[in-house]
């Protein structure tokens, strides 16, 4: 992760997620747990879009092997947030992706980390990320 606070020009990639009551805390703000939801969906969902991947089916999936956020403000119910995405780095067989979450007023209330091992579906061991997302995957690499 960064030094410096995100900002959602960061992110090639970005969409909109309307928070929900369940969401919050004891606190009234969003659980620390649901930063890692809404990144795992962001990412699962842009794969499923952008690289025609099916997170269960295929003879190659992505497994996470790490996983990290750093928290800058709170956010709550009800509000929308927005999940930006950007590749940070794109290896043989692995990805490593950054996000960031962006309250109502614009700005970065976290920072996520992401990593996916490709592995091959039966032996579990690593394999070299697929031609096709590949492909789709330089479209979000940004420095």
């Amino acid at each position: 992760m960064s030094t410096a606070q995100p900002r959602v020009e960061d992110f090639p990639a970005t969409k909109v997620y309307a928070t929900r009551w369940a969401d919050n805390d004891m606190y009234g703000h969003l659980n620390n747990a649901v930063y890692y939801q809404l990144f795992d969906t962001m990412i699962n969902g842009w794969l499923a879009a952008n690289a025609a991947v099916e997170p269960t089916a295929g003879e190659v999936v992505n497994v996470v092997a790490e996983s990290g956020c750093r928290f800058f403000a709170e956010v709550g119910f009800p509000s929308d947030v927005t999940l930006g995405l950007r590749v940070a780095r794109l290896g043989s067989s692995s990805v490593t992706y950054a996000l960031g979450l962006f309250g109502a007023d614009g700005i970065c209330a976290a920072e996520g980390k992401w990593v996916h091992v490709y592995v091959d579906a039966e032996t579990r061991r690593p394999t070299p990320v697929p031609d096709s997302v590949r492909e789709a995957l330089e479209t979000l690499v940004r420095d």
